[in-house]
């Protein structure tokens, strides 16, 4: 089995790919100007490493509702699901692009703000954030 972490954003689309060892790794984001050439990015990576199920991070709100942004997302995982024919997994995306962040700041000795915006705009905090979701999937399936 192979996975691809999704972290859907308007602009940015954090990617992060597993394998049946369990560990998520972070992949390059989908940060190209146009939809169209983001999905196919995402396409590029599902062919290039083997992609037999896609998780993607889905937005509740803190209270475990489903939140306003989900619809969107949906609609994201039924484009997912058309272009693709692969199983969608769902999964809880809370906090994960803050986790992603507070990832970053520690790595560095505490980063400037631009070192931050920086890493928003390259996608490196989406595609952390499609680690942490792919990794939260891949932990709940045991070895």
């Amino acid at each position: 089995m192979q996975w691809l972490g999704i972290d859907y954003g308007e602009k940015r689309i954090g990617l992060a790919a597993g394998d049946e060892l369990g560990i998520a790794v972070p992949l390059p984001a989908a940060v190209e100007p146009a939809p169209e050439a983001r999905m196919a990015r995402i396409g590029a990576e599902i062919g290039r490493r083997g992609v037999t199920e896609l998780v993607v991070g889905y937005p509740y709100n803190m209270d475990g509702t489903v939140s306003a942004k989900a619809r969107e997302v949906d609609g994201f995982i039924a484009e997912l699901e058309r272009r693709f024919g692969l199983p969608v997994h769902r999964v809880d995306e809370r906090l994960t692009s803050y986790a992603a962040e507070e990832h970053l700041k520690a790595a560095g000795r505490r980063p400037k703000r631009k070192d931050i915006r920086r890493h928003r705009r390259t996608g490196e905090v989406d595609s952390r954030a499609a680690t942490l979701i792919l990794q939260d999937f891949l932990d709940t399936r045991g070895p």
